[in-house]
């Protein structure tokens, strides 16, 4: 065990002494140490309640025969984080979260881990350092919050309350009205109730194989949530046991199964960027045009928010995930290993589906196609995405209009509120992207507010940034290469048209090649003062077509 570093030599006296203070007896040593590694704060509302799930998680540990160690991560809140500079340190955090925990592992000698997390950039960042240090690890997410009630409204969302926005603005909601259903939205812990990225997430994790079986969508208050948490210690210490570590469980058959499932779910957008970036730390090859593959051939069946009308916890009513893994079994590597120490397949067994109305047959699916396509064309050479199942308005799959060019989000959101966007108009928003927000905002706040005034009926929003998993509309993101890089979405003027076919996979600027060169030839990235962590990411951040993780030094 990696844990003997610690205390087997004789020459390791202070290091004993050492763990003797944190509460390590001398007739502890030799036991498998087990870090607990939890995002608990009191910040975010998806993470409040795992401080006391860490808890039960360590009984687990000590009953399976190890030492539970714990400690926090930093944990960034998404929601709160919206329309203003505090997103630009969202996707960064990924990277940051994932650094300081292999610091931790690899520092310690910790023999195994299971990780705490609920949230977009927090569990993404959890795996991948798990396949950094790959010492055997249990991945807990910690469900989803209930779906929020107020009078007529049911299902209440985060991205309801983003459109209740934009029908205050034009007057089908009063302010007070709204203040009223801003108390009671949100009825209690837990990942936002849609399928959003970090409940996205959640799901794929468990498709990966690397968390115990219905943990995806089990609410966060859910009376057997406890008991898994439990489970969780245990089952560690197992994998220790057997030397099943992350990177035999993540193998490209797993990766695969992600995929399928998240086109079934109606999965976030950002699941393309941490699928990538997964594959990446697991030593994967893994391709943006694969996800579309994906998508012709995997259809959309859950009628989950955004992309249907209900809440997360009422999927998981219907079977959850592993229902919906059987519904999709002719689709999964069923023999791909598991934490559980069984198989897919195995995990999965005996699951059903108890509401067809939440979750769909292949036979009469939502949507014919996976919930993303991947864009290509003259204003996307190197990619796009869109959530397709996310636009209502049909007629808004395919679409041609004027440009209105905005250099950042906050411009866009005074012009939207202003009323300057015009029926037809193709709102772009750019140095957005990784290298050049910096940080890849998400858009959320002004497509929500777009979807609640209607514009999603007659607009389109192109952007090299990106959107939160919660976003419908027909929202492009993703565009590669980015602005700052000097891709041609920096050369786009005001009144340029604009066009796009979801359906055929096509993102075009339709201006001549011979102006665009006349452009390209005039054209600088605007001069910008960054320090800190947006500095260094803005350095080493990868294009968003490579799941924006940061560029390594070659030949170390």
């Amino acid at each position: 065990m990696r844990s003997r570093d610690l205390h087997e030599p004789l020459e390791r006296t202070a290091h004993r002494a050492l763990l003797h203070v944190v509460g390590v007896t001398h007739g502890d040593l030799g036991k498998p140490l087990v870090a607990i590694v939890n995002s608990w704060n009191e910040v975010v509302p998806g993470h409040i309640h795992l401080r006391a799930l860490g808890e039960l998680v360590k009984q687990g540990v000590r009953e399976a025969g190890g030492i539970p160690m714990e400690f926090d991560t930093i944990a960034l809140c998404d929601g709160l984080a919206q329309g203003h500079v505090g997103m630009g340190f969202s996707l960064p955090s990924r990277e940051a979260i994932a650094d300081t925990v292999e610091i931790m592992l690899e520092g310690h000698r910790f023999d195994a881990a299971v990780m705490l997390s609920s949230c977009d950039k927090i569990e993404p960042a959890h795996l991948m350092a798990a396949l950094r240090v790959n010492i055997p690890t249990v991945m807990l997410t910690g469900g989803p919050m209930e779906g929020g009630r107020y009078k007529e409204h049911h299902e209440i969302t985060l991205s309801t309350m983003r459109e209740f926005a934009g029908q205050v603005k034009i007057g089908k909601l009063t302010r007070e009205e709204l203040t009223e259903i801003e108390k009671a939205a949100l009825p209690g812990p837990g990942s936002c109730s849609m399928m959003g990225t970090a409940n996205t997430m959640g799901c794929l994790i468990e498709a990966l194989g690397m968390s115990p079986t219905g943990c995806g969508t089990m609410l966060a208050v859910d009376p057997r949530r406890p008991a898994l948490a439990r489970e969780a210690g245990r089952l560690v210490l197992e994998c220790l046991r057997s030397s099943l570590t992350p990177l035999k469980i993540v193998t490209r058959q797993a990766i695969e199964n992600a995929m399928a499932v998240d086109m079934a779910l109606g999965g976030s957008t950002n699941s393309v960027l941490h699928l990538l970036a997964i594959a990446h730390e697991a030593d994967i090859p893994l391709e943006l045009d694969e996800f579309d593959a994906v998508a012709r051939r995997v259809p959309h069946l859950c009628n989950v928010k955004p992309s249907g009308q209900y809440s997360v916890g009422r999927m998981d009513e219907a079977g959850g995930l592993p229902a919906l893994m059987q519904e999709l079994r002719e689709f999964l590597h069923l023999d791909a290993r598991t934490v559980t120490g069984k198989t897919l397949g195995e995990n999965i067994a005996g699951a059903t589906v108890s509401n067809r109305e939440l979750i769909r047959p292949l036979s009469d699916p939502l949507f014919p196609q996976g919930s993303l396509a991947i864009l290509r064309g003259g204003l996307a050479p190197d990619g796009a995405v869109v959530k397709q199942t996310g636009v209502r308005f049909k007629s808004m799959l395919t679409h041609r209009g004027p440009a209105r060019v905005f250099e950042k989000m906050e411009e866009a959101i005074r012009a939207v509120m202003g009323d300057m966007i015009r029926p037809g108009d193709v709102v772009v928003v750019r140095y957005e992207g990784p290298k050049g927000g910096p940080g890849m905002r998400e858009m959320h706040q002004i497509t929500s507010i777009m979807v609640g005034m209607g514009l999603d009926e007659h607009c389109g929003l192109v952007t090299d940034g990106r959107f939160s998993g919660s976003t419908r509309g027909p929202c492009i993101g993703h565009v590669s290469p980015e602005a700052v890089e000097g891709g041609p979405i920096a050369l786009v003027q005001d009144g340029d048209l604009i066009e796009y076919d979801i359906p055929n996979r096509r993102l075009d600027l339709l201006v001549a090649a011979d102006e665009l060169a006349r452009r390209r030839a005039v054209w600088k990235p605007p001069k910008r003062e960054l320090k800190g962590i947006l500095a260094r990411y803005a350095c080493l951040a990868e294009s968003a077509s490579k799941g924006a993780i940061l560029r390594e030094p070659i030949g170390w």
